[in-house]
């Protein structure tokens, strides 16, 4: 229980209409979660606005309503707060009423198209490898210490946010490693959290279908860094065009890592294989399990973060040779025939391509890559042709199919990605709706050594079909495939 006038700290208050010596129970932005004395906050979203269920709440037993539009009629014995932005307001209202538990953590937030779910995911094993206790926040689960909780949203709303991490304070973590996706930025749902530090991967062409223009994406990605504060350091990767952009107005300690220019954390890589990477990092040299240049980046992100926040070189390196990356990432198995099965979340061209040219270069000799991809519905169209040809450029054979199609219709989506492809790329792919049958098509024309490719949906183990949410795994499905060859 709180009073009212202790968690409207930062708020941007229009006016407040009845009592405000009232105590708030809880807080919510659903009204089916209304009790008495909870505070609502209408929140307008992408389907629904909160203001269309002010009254619901009420009826359940708020005391507090936090609105931007004020209702035609007032109930005398309801406070309505009338604010500039709920989204904001909401973001404030949390931190205060968990007492503000970010202040109390180390919270290191990793933002970027790609590499988000990696960075954070071994950021998190690294420290609780060095003996910290450590909660995570990712696309994939949160975690706090050993236990799992299931992760609905890559950063979830700013009421459940902070909910969890005050469970995490006071659980007796002292470090937290969390994904900062684009929308959670310009949703304020990270909005007064206290960061130790931000980590910058990358900008590549996603999410447009939400931020409408490319620079707009940018700027959205940029004001996480202009909101650090000055004792707080921001990591940035030297290597993309827009890397020194990102942290051009941070008030934080500005930090580089690079594969390629002079930096602050600089790697080469020596050797790249399926056992894994050797790299010099600032000039020692260390065999990490993970594959890829897009893992180098991830792991120099990852060193120079926990450098950042005062770890000792040696055991850092020591303890991130020996880990594994996020589940869907890169995640491979090999068939008894000795065909390679690969399974990764690479769901934008960007990705693809990333994941795609590490094949390339793992390549021995005259191997087939095969790849399964697909596009989701009801999200940015504009990247299912650029994914296509892509797809077409770096794979010899392809396979289209349905990834989470939504409410649209699946072969429509192939036919998008299609339209992606010269006559090259059409004579070497075939489209098949059925994810399934995709996966066990692929699988039938490998032969030994051959490497397929399943990508889009890595740790995911599900599909959204209409509004059906239906149990699949891809690299369960995969597993099954190469065992009926087997058979």
């Amino acid at each position: 229980m709180k009073k009212l006038e202790d968690i409207l700290y930062k708020v941007r208050i229009i006016a407040i209409h009845g009592s405000r010596d009232v105590n708030v129970n809880s807080i919510t932005i659903d009204s089916r979660k209304v009790n008495n004395a909870s505070m609502f906050i209408a929140i307008k979203g992408e389907k629904f606005d909160g203001h269309d269920f002010i009254q619901q709440s009420i009826n359940n037993g708020a005391a507090i309503i936090v609105c931007e539009e004020l209702p035609a009629v007032l109930n005398d014995a309801v406070t309505y707060i009338q604010v500039k932005n709920a989204h904001e307001a909401a973001a404030y209202i949390a931190h205060n009423f968990y007492d503000e538990p970010s202040e109390r953590l180390k919270l290191v937030g990793v933002t970027g198209t790609n590499g988000k779910t990696t960075i954070a995911t071994l950021l998190f094993k690294l420290f609780s490898g060095l003996g910290y206790k450590c909660g995570l926040i990712s696309t994939v689960q949160n975690q706090i210490a050993n236990e799992i909780i299931p992760s609905t949203h890559t950063t979830p709303d700013a009421i459940s946010l902070n909910a969890l991490l005050k469970q995490m304070a006071d659980a007796g973590c002292t470090h937290v490693f969390m994904e900062c996706s684009s929308h959670a930025i310009h949703q304020h749902r990270i909005t007064g959290l206290h960061f130790a530090g931000g980590i910058f991967s990358n900008i590549t062409h996603d999410h447009l279908d939400y931020h409408k223009t490319f620079d707009e994406y940018i700027r959205v990605k940029k004001s996480f860094f202009d909101n650090l504060t000055s004792d707080a350091f921001a990591l940035s990767n030297l290597d993309e065009r827009r890397g020194t952009v990102m942290l051009q107005n941070t008030p934080a300690k500005k930090y580089y890592y690079s594969l390629k220019n002079v930096a602050d954390f600089k790697g080469k890589m020596l050797e790249n294989a399926l056992t894994g990477l050797v790299m010099l990092v600032n000039d020692k040299e260390v065999h990490f399990l993970l594959i890829g240049e897009f893992n180098a980046y991830n792991l120099l992100a990852v060193y120079g973060a926990a450098i950042c926040l005062g770890e000792d070189n040696e055991k850092v390196l020591l303890v991130l040779s020996s880990l594994s990356g996020a589940e869907g990432r890169f995640d491979y198995i090999i068939s008894k025939e000795g065909i390679i099965g690969i399974v990764d979340y690479a769901h934008t061209p960007d990705a693809l391509e990333n994941v795609l040219s590490t094949i390339k270069k793992l390549r021995r000799g005259d191997e087939q890559v095969i790849t399964v991809v697909g596009c989701g519905g009801d999200r940015d169209k504009t990247k299912r042709p650029e994914m296509a040809g892509i797809a077409a450029a770096l794979s010899n054979r392809i396979i289209f199919t349905s990834d989470n199609p939504r409410s649209e219709d699946p072969a429509q989506i192939l036919k998008d990605m299609e339209a992606g492809l010269n006559s090259a790329g059409r004579r070497k792919s075939i489209s098949i709706v059925d994810r399934k049958e995709a996966i066990k098509t692929a699988v039938s024309f490998a032969n030994s050594e051959d490497i397929i490719l399943v990508a889009g949906k890595g740790h995911e183990k599900y599909q959204i079909i209409g509004n059906q949410k239906l149990h699949f795994d891809d690299k369960e499905v995969l597993s099954e495939m190469f065992e009926l060859l087997n058979k």
